[in-house]
């Protein structure tokens, strides 16, 4: 069974990929099942606390997210001032103080023209009630500040519905030929909770607790400058 959540973005979103530089902040077009477990997580913390959420992540690390992207999407692309730590001797005669300095730097900020929708794999009913308590107090996803919200209650569906793609390791989903390929990271099989939690110092390890699906996302590039681009969702019935 899945469960069918539609959020719409109140602010711009903003996700850097795992190889981007902080000086080269490009964006994904759309939110990882990484990025949404942790948003699941941290709001069933919040709702019935860390101890409920420490035994629940079992359950929330094996979903498998299927994604329905907006129907269109603009990503801004912009160059801003800020600050990183000082490296080396402050320059006699310099302008700067303090331990940082200033620098440019360039980020992607992507406009979601429609609701995101959302799939989770769930397997009984009683998951199937608890779990829209946890996406009701989902309020952003992506970096702090990309606030979403909740359209309606969540839906129980047997199968997803046309238009999901859900992002798993498989190649044997439809996709569209002509689509855009992002590599979306998810949480791999064994990742503790001690691992995922900011209040330990246990690592999370690329490539074995955090792992990478390439996916192919049904969107087309309709036109593109220097300060935008612009993409339209592909409808994967016509493809």
């Amino acid at each position: 069974m899945w469960l069918i959540a539609e959020y719409v973005s109140t602010t711009l979103f903003s996700l850097k990929p795992s190889w981007a530089t902080s000086s080269g902040g490009k964006s994904l077009l759309l939110p990882t099942p990484y990025a949404i477990k942790m948003a699941l997580l941290d709001a069933l913390c919040r709702v019935e606390g860390v101890a409920v959420a420490q035994e629940m992540w079992p359950t929330i690390r094996a979903c498998t997210v299927a994604l329905r992207g907006p129907e269109r999407i603009v990503v801004t692309n912009t160059f801003t001032k800020i600050l990183k730590p000082r490296r080396g001797e402050l320059a006699p005669g310099s302008a700067d103080s303090g331990p940082y300095q200033k620098t440019i730097g360039f980020r992607e900020y992507v406009f979601h023209g429609g609701p995101l929708g959302i799939g989770l794999s769930v397997e009984g009913r009683d998951l199937a009630q608890r779990i829209p308590g946890w996406l009701l107090n989902v309020n952003y996803l992506g970096k702090r500040g990309g606030f979403v919200q909740l359209m309606g209650a969540p839906q129980l569906v047997d199968s997803l519905p046309a238009g999901f793609v859900a992002v798993t390791a498989s190649a044997t989903n439809a996709f569209a030929l002509n689509g855009f390929l992002q590599r979306l990271d998810d949480t791999g099989s064994q990742v503790t909770f001690e691992q995922v939690s900011i209040y330990s110092d246990q690592a999370v390890r690329l490539d074995k607790d955090r792992i990478f699906h390439q996916v192919i996302l049904p969107y087309r590039l309709v036109r593109s400058s220097k300060s935008y681009s612009y993409y339209e969702r592909i409808d994967l019935g016509t493809v």
